[in-house]
């Protein structure tokens, strides 16, 4: 038997205010928006947003940080279908990057279980779970933060490494790309592309200033087809001492024309 649902004409004027907030914030929000909103002094807004997070209608993703709670999730770990919403909140100033990067730009069609951030915020715990969602952090200087995009998501403006940027990153550190081979099959798709920029990528490169980019750059050009264009700009960039592809592998063969330590998986042209 359906239990047959009714409402009333008006809302509670708690249940209206409410109704006010969600209307007129964003997907994140927290006292002092509330207070704006609501025309309360901080402490009432405080008081009142922990109120409906006890009744259930809100969930605090962090301090002073809340999200709607829907009737889908009340019952759940998991408060929302969209987890990128919360990086501005949790981790700004910050921008999504790495492998999840990689793949918005169909550099990958691999799916990784986790959501790759960059944030200038200090960072304790390299891996985070928040509100059901897995998050894996870099602490990078705000002055590093260059090259990103802002897309919508939701009522969210979230910042979004550019695909040259996103190729840059993995190639300085191949952790964020999940791993050599993987960012070895980002970089050649990268080659292939129609929107592919070889001055925009070297002069990111330039600008991290890390000469073991050019080092694994120069590599993967020299072995693939598309790669040609990049590989004396890369030599021009070469640096002293050798580097490895992948820090956190044993990497014993030493291809000696880039000065790099590439893992026995990788082939070394002849």
């Amino acid at each position: 038997m359906q239990t047959k649902v009714t409402f009333a004409p008006a809302l509670p004027a708690n249940r209206q205010r409410l109704t006010t907030l969600l209307q007129a914030t964003g997907d994140v929000f927290g006292v002092d928006e509330t207070a704006t909103i609501l025309r309360l002094d901080r402490a009432a807004a405080a008081k009142a947003l922990a109120r409906w997070t006890r009744q259930g209608w809100l969930r605090r993703v962090r301090r002073g940080a809340y999200v709607s709670a829907t009737l889908e999730t009340l019952d759940s770990n998991m408060v929302l279908e969209d987890p990128w919403i919360l990086v501005p909140a949790l981790f700004g100033p910050a921008y999504i990057g790495g492998r999840t990067a990689a793949h918005h730009w169909d550099l990958t069609e691999q799916l990784f279980n986790d959501i790759v951030v960059l944030t200038a915020r200090p960072v304790r715990e390299k891996m985070q779970i928040r509100q059901g969602a897995k998050f894996s952090l870099k602490h990078v200087a705000e002055s590093r933060m260059f090259a990103t995009i802002s897309i919508w998501r939701g009522q969210t403006k979230i910042a979004l490494s550019d695909v040259h940027r996103t190729v840059i990153d993995i190639l300085d550190d191949p952790e964020l790309g999940g791993g050599i081979q993987h960012v070895g099959d980002c970089v050649a798709a990268y080659l292939r592309r129609t929107d592919r920029d070889d001055a925009r990528l070297l002069a990111y490169g330039d600008r991290l200033d890390n000469g073991a980019v050019f080092k694994r750059l120069g590599f993967l050009a020299e072995q693939d087809p598309n790669g040609a264009a990049l590989i004396e700009e890369c030599e021009k960039r070469l640096t002293k001492g050798n580097a490895k592809f992948d820090p956190s592998i044993p990497a014993p063969r030493l291809a000696t024309r880039w000065r790099l330590w590439v893992p026995s998986v990788m082939a070394l042209k002849a």
